[in-house]
């Protein structure tokens, strides 16, 4: 058995590493174009601009913490923060055309996008333990491959 969690200690290394570079591209995105992202942020969320860049500097921090094991704790609460202070956007990339078209995606896109919050969120909580429940590394392990494949793909 105690193979097997050296085996899942690697994996999680692997998984963090990915995430964290997955979080500072896109959090550097929010800098390079940030009229994307403006465009996705709902009317009601006030400086949108300042927000935009302020969700990406917190991407960026988030996954480089990420990258080091000695504050993954930090950079998985971090992240999750970012998950839930961003899902407004997820929403309102469901139901508004405008913001459709400047992401490039349709509706059924950004339906699909939305559930995928939820591996993201429990990944990024794996990240911040050291020892996890047997469901969550299960969870998270099988988890991990589809979502990356996901972003990937977009």
């Amino acid at each position: 058995m105690k193979k097997f969690s050296k085996y899942i200690q690697y994996y999680k290394s692997i998984a963090a590493t990915t995430l964290g570079l997955m979080y500072i591209t896109v959090g550097i995105k929010h800098f390079t174009d940030p009229e994307t992202f403006i465009a996705i942020t709902p009317p009601f969320i006030y400086f949108r601009e300042a927000a935009v860049y302020f969700t990406g500097l917190v991407e960026i921090t988030g996954g480089a913490l990420l990258l080091v094991k000695k504050y993954r704790r930090q950079g998985g609460v971090l992240i999750i923060i970012l998950l839930f202070l961003v899902f407004p956007a997820n929403i309102y990339l469901v139901f508004s055309q405008e913001a459709q078209a400047a992401f490039q995606g349709t509706r059924g896109a950004a339906l699909i996008r939305l559930p995928f919050q939820i591996p993201l969120i429990f990944l990024a909580y794996w990240h911040s333990k050291e020892k996890a429940s047997r469901w969550i590394e299960l969870f998270c392990i099988l988890s991990f491959p589809p979502t990356i494949i996901y972003f990937l793909t977009l």
